[in-house]
């Protein structure tokens, strides 16, 4: 099976979670060679994106609800 890139995204961003521990650390990074500190950032940034997503999918949601009349 070939490593595509959904599967290298997917699994090589868990692998990476499960040996850095937690995006919001301070100092997290410190000490680490620069492809570490790279990844850490990647992982950061896709946690916030989804969370944003996630917020905007709820105020839609809302939103949508309060058009309709429905609380």
């Amino acid at each position: 099976m070939a490593r595509d890139g959904w599967f290298r995204r997917r699994f090589d961003d868990f692998w990476f979670r499960s040996l850095i521990g937690p995006a919001a650390v301070d100092n997290a990074v410190q000490g680490c060679d620069a492809e570490a500190r790279e990844q850490w950032k990647r992982d950061l940034e896709n946690r916030k994106r989804h969370t944003r997503e996630q917020r905007e999918r709820r105020r839609a949601e809302r939103e949508a609800r309060r058009g309709s009349g429905m609380f």
